[in-house]
């Protein structure tokens, strides 16, 4: 099962929703992670093997860039921030948690 880490600027509801699911989904608050760059949440995430979810769309641009570097990721779940209520978040997310595999979302960004 895909484990899910989230940056700072995603709703701490729908990591608790995650988790009360079974889901193995932490924040970056929960990491003692607040503070640090995109770059430093997408390199931890990696170190982690865990796909990321975000509301903030710099890591799009970010995760290519890393991309045409020859950097990897373990996948980015990205969502607007008003396209999705929480509810739809925790459903849509676990979905992709239950499905897919660090390896399958190796460099791949999911859009919710």
């Amino acid at each position: 099962m895909l484990k899910i880490y989230s940056d700072e600027s995603s709703n701490i509801k729908i990591i608790r929703g995650l988790k009360r699911r079974g889901i193995n989904a932490w924040s970056a608050r929960d990491a003692g992670n607040l503070g640090l760059t995109d770059e430093e949440q997408l390199r931890y995430s990696f170190e982690q093997r865990a796909c990321l979810f975000t509301t903030d769309d710099d890591f799009l641009k970010i995760a290519h860039e890393w991309i045409e570097h020859g950097k990897e990721h373990h996948g980015i779940i990205y969502v607007h921030p008003l396209k999705l209520n929480i509810g739809e978040c925790i459903n849509a997310i676990e979905l992709i948690a239950c499905i897919f595999d660090a390896d399958d979302m190796k460099n791949h960004i999911e859009y919710l």
